[in-house]
């Protein structure tokens, strides 16, 4: 392999072993594993988890598997483990956001360290007995003494949207607020509130909703049918999952309004649902797989023994079909 590869033993050494960094280049640790694809080598992974006395598997603790985005999650967490020759295991918490049991006899006996997205640090305390290393995703910063964290910038996917139906002439909103007691959801009702502080103007009101397209729809129709003249009807409603904004197109429709021409409708997310709904969903993409990815980059370093701090990856917002300019006053 040295000699496909143009190096010395050593280095081959050094990066079969993951020992690499800072001590040769990126480039060379790439024409190593080049060579090693090439000549058909795969590692012993038992030998190498005793000498190194890792179990080289990442537990990813999810409060739900019916919601895509952990899904994606999952995938970028994988395939950043399997760069590094490591497994995740997905453990679906059967507590939701509650606190989470240890599936094992011993986490510690078993696991190298636990990612855990959209949950609150302290669900997570059987699991990290004995000290397991914890990486925290989309959930409170300052609440956790988690070594890293990898966050979503919600607030500002929050601003994008409130700003993109100002802009349109909207100055009455229906907030459709997933009702979770989670960070994420905390954080978009407060940029939202806040966006519109400095509109003058502006009414915003809240339907709370369970993650589901029902309640999505029944939560629309009570922010749609509650004022007592038409006039003063929401003219977009602001919801906090592209799930609910597919309940709340339906709510519209069962009340002879039109999506977007009587009321503009808003997501979060960008789940394949989005570009499936007709018209087709205005919402904010999440990059799922890049926070799976950054959260398994941030475990292998704290397991090397690097400072891994915190990270806010960016969202974008998709303008599609389902906003558009308001004529009510």
């Amino acid at each position: 392999m040295a000699r496909a590869a143009g190096v010395s033993q050593a280095t081959v050494s050094l990066v079969m072993g993951e020992k690499w960094r800072g001590r040769v280049s990126e480039r060379t640790a790439e024409a190593v594993r080049t060579a090693a694809r090439e000549l058909g080598y795969r590692p012993n992974l038992t030998a190498r988890s005793l000498r190194l006395g890792r179990a080289r598997t990442a537990l990813l603790v999810v409060p739900a598997l019916t919601n895509e985005f952990f899904a994606r999650v999952y995938t970028g967490a994988a395939r950043a483990a399997a760069e590094h020759d490591m497994g995740v295991v997905l453990y679906p918490s059967p507590e939701g956001t509650g606190p989470a049991r240890d599936p094992f006899a011993s986490a510690r006996a078993t696991l190298d360290g636990v990612i855990a997205s959209s949950m609150a640090a302290e669900a997570l305390t059987d699991l990290r007995e004995g000290g397991l290393p914890l990486v925290m995703l989309d959930s409170d910063p300052e609440r956790t003494d988690a070594p890293a964290t990898v966050n979503l910038d919600i607030a500002d996917g929050m601003r994008q949207v409130t700003e993109h139906l100002l802009a349109l002439g909207h100055r009455r909103f229906a907030h459709i607020a997933a009702d979770i007691d989670s960070w994420t959801f905390r954080v978009r009702a407060h940029a939202l509130a806040e966006a519109l502080r400095g509109t003058a103007g502006t009414v915003l009101r809240s339907e709370p909703a369970a993650l589901d397209v029902a309640s999505g729809r029944l939560a629309a129709e009570r922010a749609l049918t509650a004022p007592d003249r038409p006039e003063a009807r929401p003219t977009a409603l602001i919801c906090d999952g592209d799930v609910l904004a597919a309940g709340a197109c339906k709510a519209a429709r069962r009340l002879g309004l039109r999506v977007p021409d009587d009321v503009s409708v808003t997501g979060f997310d960008d789940l394949p649902l989005a570009s499936a709904l007709e018209p087709e969903l205005t919402t904010v993409r999440l990059p799922a797989e890049a926070v799976g990815e950054a959260g398994m980059r941030a475990l292998v370093a704290v397991l090397d023994g690097r400072a891994a701090g915190s990270a806010s990856l960016p969202v974008e917002l998709v303008a599609r079909a389902s906003t558009t300019t308001t004529a009510a006053p």
